[in-house]
């Protein structure tokens, strides 16, 4: 039964595997009209229609290779550039929150200051010269 399970497991992978290099070779295909179309159109239009089709095969073509990668086993990479963008978001509020913090126990300490000063009774001795 096992076996059975295994053998089906391993045809339907296979089938997935070939419906995804079928779909990659029309996918290549068809980025290479869709480049040729989108050199005629941004001649004719706005630049921003040219990249629009772009910005939508390049998601294509990014989303089959990274099914690709799943099919053949491998392990999706980390997205080192947002770990160390948010890494330097953190320090950078860190930094901020600490600097807001001493300037606010500066301004404690110059105002108990100030407050002493004031209230503080000065006291001076008296001689008597008897």
């Amino acid at each position: 039964m096992s076996w059975n399970r295994k053998n089906r497991a391993e045809r339907t992978a296979e089938q997935a595997w070939e419906y995804l290099t079928s779909a990659m070779t029309t996918a290549e295909a068809n980025a290479g009209k869709a480049g040729r179309k989108s050199r005629k159109l941004a001649r004719r239009a706005a630049s921003e229609a040219g990249g629009r089709v772009s910005s939508v095969t390049d998601e294509a073509w990014a989303r089959a290779n990274a099914a690709a990668s799943a099919l053949a086993g491998s392990k999706p990479s980390r997205p080192w550039g947002l770990i160390v963008t948010i890494g330097l978001l953190g320090v950078a509020a860190g930094w901020a929150a600490a600097s807001t913090a001493r300037a606010a126990q500066e301004r404690q300490a110059e105002n108990e200051e100030l407050e002493l000063a004031e209230t503080a009774v000065v006291v001076t001795p008296t001689y008597d010269e008897r």
